[in-house]
């Protein structure tokens, strides 16, 4: 099984490496650059505002159908008519909660407007995600790694064509032009995937409407819906706070939070992404009462040492990374960059501790943990924002997902009895400090600051593998061998 995971993950970290940083610095970082602070900070506080109802739009059915059907695969086919009817009804009952919440909060008309357009993308997205959950439960990791990718494929092509090569239009580009690409490329997507699922199937997929079927499926999704729920608000609350907090600038405040915010939601792609694979695979070990320990270790190794990395790029060097990637950038800016970078670690541990807790049933656990979590956020960012604006926000973010990474590891030992490692554990904290060390030496030489950043981040890449987090003759081996689970 680990050969298998290593084998798949090189293929999917390849494919998202050569697709989705480009549409995060070519595209992302380029539109907020054109339309400015204000506009994309208005349009991530309603995107974030989105997010955080998906517990009405996926309602815990994406996790649901990935740990049942990668344990009984052949429960496709039973299961995916009334699963996907649940959640064309869910579309309706969320894009409904979303815009009554958008009008409580007191957007106006242009907001709303803009608002709609979000929900189309977050509704589409579902569906791209459940319909990509159904490849990923059979284990078709390559496939669901290319399905991954076609959205952002597709907005490279489009958006990229629309900003760069001046046949388009010759006008200031809109935050709408934005939103109306996404919408038209993430229903070619969806489109795409529901071929490619029926195809490899070889099933006709259909609609369930029958109700008490859909009712049974959406009851038994609760644990996961309110997780999903809570972890939405400790992960993403923090920028509406910030918009609507910060007065007359809050929609700038926001704006430096999103630019700073853009570069940890790269790192988390791969989280999520590794984490979209662990599911089924914990699934299924679990299933067999087989050691999950190999691929927890694998995969803590592959993880935090890279993200303690950019966390000490984002330490010693955020405004001069601010300030490479935005035209407005300054030190305040590269602080916020830097505490929410901080953050980076824990979201890893959580990507595999809380997917193994996932797996194992303990959603009751994780329930808690999410809401001492978004308990800890608002009341930290409800002190910390009045006083510090994004700063204060970003601060709030370190400490909840530092103090949560810690019960995501305490609860993950208790209740699947994995091993204590203190030589293991010791080795990371070693390496983190000599991170620190080898920062600071590289802010004193005599070199640019591109050229300090390479520096550091390739001693640092070479420490993991002095460190033996990584071996290349193990992953050679892992390559050469792999014939599959």
């Amino acid at each position: 099984m680990r050969r298998f995971f290593v084998k798949n993950l090189f293929f999917v970290i390849v494919v998202n490496l050569l697709v989705k940083p480009l549409w995060v610095f070519l595209i992302d970082r380029t539109v907020q650059n054109r339309v400015g602070h204000a506009d994309y900070g208005t349009y991530q506080a309603l995107l974030n505002l989105s997010i955080i109802f998906n517990i009405i739009l996926d309602f815990g059915l994406t996790y649901y159908n990935t740990k049942i059907i990668s344990g009984q695969p052949t429960k496709l086919k039973i299961m995916f008519p009334a699963m996907l009817s649940a959640r064309l009804l869910l579309i309706l009952v969320y894009a409904l909660m979303v815009c009554v919440a958008g009008l409580a909060i007191g957007y106006g008309r242009a907001e709303m407007l803009l608002l709609l357009g979000v929900l189309t993308i977050q509704s589409l997205n579902s569906l791209m995600l459940f319909l990509r959950s159904n490849v990923s439960a059979l284990h078709m990791f390559k496939l669901d790694a290319v399905l991954s990718i076609t959205d952002r494929l597709l907005m490279i092509i489009i958006c990229g064509f629309v900003l760069f090569s001046g046949y388009v239009t010759d006008q200031v580009f809109k935050i709408e032009w934005f939103i109306e690409i996404q919408i038209i490329c993430y229903a070619i997507a969806v489109l795409l995937a529901f071929i490619v699922l029926q195809r490899f199937t070889k099933s006709a997929l259909k609609l369930s409407f029958n109700l008490k079927e859909v009712w049974g499926i959406v009851k038994q999704s609760l644990p996961y819906a309110s997780l999903v729920f809570l972890m939405a608000v400790h992960m993403r609350a923090d920028t509406i706070l910030v918009e609507r907090m910060c007065g007359d600038e809050g929609k700038a405040y926001a704006g430096i939070y999103a630019s700073a915010y853009r570069l940890l939601d790269v790192g988390n792609m791969f989280g999520v992404m590794i984490a979209g694979m662990l599911l089924p695979i914990f699934g299924r070990l679990l299933a067999k009462n087989s050691s999950v320990q190999p691929i927890v270790q694998l995969s803590v190794n592959m993880l935090i040492p890279v993200s303690f990395i950019a966390a000490g790029c984002a330490l010693f060097f955020g405004t001069d990374i601010m300030q490479l990637l935005y035209v407005d950038a300054n030190e305040y800016s590269g602080k916020v960059f830097a505490w929410l970078m901080a953050c980076f670690p824990a979201y890893c541990i959580m990507y595999v501790y809380s997917t193994l807790l996932t797996a194992n049933n303990n959603l009751a656990v994780l329930n808690k943990v999410a809401l001492a979590g978004v308990i800890i956020n608002l009341l930290l960012n409800m002190y910390l924002i009045p006083q510090q604006q994004a700063l204060g926000a970003a601060k709030a973010a370190f400490v909840t997902q530092g103090t949560l990474a810690f019960c995501y590891i305490y609860f993950s030992e208790k209740k699947t009895q994995l091993p204590k490692n203190i030589k293991w554990f010791s080795a990371h904290i070693t390496y983190l400090l000599l991170l620190v060390g080898l920062g600071y030496c590289a802010t004193l030489l005599p070199f640019n600051s591109i050229t300090k950043i390479c520096l550091y981040v390739a001693v640092s890449f070479l420490a993991i593998f002095l460190f033996r987090f990584i071996s290349v003759r193990s992953i050679k081996l892992f390559l050469e061998n792999s014939k599959g689970s």
